[in-house]
């Protein structure tokens, strides 16, 4: 059995690194502080309120249903197609980002829907979306 005839040196902590760290961070707070002070001496009132919310919520986007057979309705009340430029107008003129939200029959021509969006872009609505489902993936299969 052989012995040890020298002693394993006893592994050091290197702290040259965070030290390093450690006096950036001190730098940095202390610039940052002097900014602040700067700051603080500008004769300006920043003036206070009380509680920070919209002024008004954001409406809702308006449905439009578009059936088979080419009617359109806008909450829930039939409309043609001039009529419902007007009511988006005078829906926009409160709300300038008003959304619509277009929902044809299925099995409807998609003719009746082109007509509905342009009506909507006559209106100058800018965001619009268009309802959709997502088909089931058997009866994807089934075709």
């Amino acid at each position: 059995m052989p012995l040890r005839t020298h002693l394993d040196e006893q592994p050091t902590l290197n702290l040259t690194s965070m030290i390093d760290v450690l006096f950036l961070l001190i730098i940095f707070f202390m610039v940052g502080t002097k900014f602040t002070e700067m700051e603080r001496k500008i004769g300006l009132k920043v003036p206070q309120v009380s509680d920070v919310e919209a002024l008004t919520p954001a409406p809702e986007k308006k449905v439009v249903n578009v059936y088979r057979d080419g009617q359109v309705a806008v909450d829930r009340e039939n409309v043609t197609l001039d009529e419902l430029t007007r009511r988006l107008n005078a829906a926009r003129s409160q709300y300038a980002d008003l959304g619509v939200l277009v929902r044809g029959d299925g099995d409807g021509a998609f003719q009746h829907v082109a007509e509905v969006l342009n009506a909507c872009r006559k209106a100058g609505i800018t965001e619009l979306g268009v309802a959709v489902t997502t088909e089931k993936p058997d009866a994807a299969r089934r075709r």
